[in-house]
C-alpha cells in the first residue's frame, strides 16, 4: 500500500505579527517535498521532489497561492488556531 501525506502548519511568533507557514509532502513515510514561507519557495528532498520542487517553483499561480497562504489560511484562522 503506497501512502501520500501532507501537512499544513503554521506557526505564530508575538501573535500574527511573525507568521511562517510550512506545508510538507510525504510519500511511504519519506518527506521528499516542503514549501516554507521563509524561504519563500518549495525544496526537494529526493529526486522525485526536487522535480516537483521546480515545477512548483516554475508555476506562477501554484507561487502565488502558497506565498498567500500565510494571510489567507494562517492569520484568517488564528482565532480557531489559539485558545
Amino acid at each position: 500500500v503506497f501512502q501520500f501525506f501532507r501537512t499544513a502548519e503554521c506557526h505564530f511568533i508575538n501573535g500574527t505579527e511573525k507568521v511562517r507557514f510550512v506545508d510538507t509532502y510525504f510519500y511511504n513515510r519519506l518527506q521528499f517535498a516542503m514549501f516554507d514561507s521563509d524561504v519563500g519557495h518549495f525544496v526537494g528532498f529526493t529526486p522525485f521532489g526536487e522535480k516537483q520542487a521546480r515545477y512548483w517553483n516554475n508555476d506562477p499561480v501554484i507561487m502565488e497561492n502558497r506565498r498567500a497562504e500565510v494571510d489567507t489560511y494562517c492569520r484568517h484562522n488564528y482565532e480557531v488556531f489559539t485558545p
